[in-house]
């Protein structure tokens, strides 16, 4: 194996491609007829296009921060609204903290799909 390729879907193409390349900030490739495929610092991401679909209620892409609090306000600044579930302790700004100190922030993308920064603490 060679590297990772990672896999969403859109049915909005076009806010896929500004939210992925202006919001989040990674290089656009190309659209392939397929899908939308963009180069997150090495990892690709390829954001299959489709008539419709139901996103999955849970995370299905992260990335790990070691600043969340920095990392969501860029965000934030953007024009990202960060997921609020209850029961999660979140802080002000959307931020989990768990017991052992990891933090946790959702958000979604234009099509639903729920993604997060992550900041783990390290033995």
């Amino acid at each position: 194996m060679d590297g990772v390729v990672t896999f969403l879907l859109t049915s909005k193409a076009g806010e896929a491609i500004a939210f992925y390349r202006d919001t989040l900030g990674f290089t656009y490739l190309r659209d392939d007829g397929f899908a939308l495929v963009f180069d997150m610092k090495g990892v690709l991401l390829r954001v299959g296009k489709v008539p419709s679909f139901t996103p999955a209620q849970n995370t299905v892409l992260g990335w790990e921060s070691k600043d969340i609090e920095s990392a969501v306000d860029g965000l934030v600044e953007k024009g990202v609204v960060f997921e609020r579930y209850e029961k999660m302790g979140q802080d002000a700004r959307g931020i989990a903290t768990f017991p052992n100190g990891d933090k946790v922030a959702w958000f979604k993308d234009p099509d639903g799909n729920v993604l997060s920064f992550s900041q783990h603490v390290t033995a």
